[in-house]
């Protein structure tokens, strides 16, 4: 579920459709529009494998649980992975 599998197609594993999710936040989106713009992107590069509405929100707590996205002011954004937060 979380990566491919001999019965899961790779463009649907979890981390695969976390990754195209990611690539739809290139600004804070809300959900709706990160669900509706992930299916238009789906679209265009022909992937045939369908994601449901409850695959994409599994996906967006993988992200969650990796600290990739976050939800601020009903909003997702992207959370910086450049470096790890300095201790002070």
């Amino acid at each position: 579920m979380i990566t491919p599998t001999k019965g899961l197609a790779p463009d649907r594993c979890l981390l695969a459709v976390g990754a195209q999710v990611l690539l739809q936040l290139d600004e804070p989106r809300t959900v709706s529009q990160a669900w509706a713009r992930l299916k238009s992107w789906r679209a265009d590069q022909t992937y045939t494998s369908p994601v449901s509405f409850e695959w994409f929100v599994l996906a967006l707590d993988i992200l969650f649980a990796m600290g990739a996205v976050e939800l601020a002011q009903d909003v997702l954004v992207t959370r910086s992975t450049d470096a790890a937060p300095s201790e002070r």
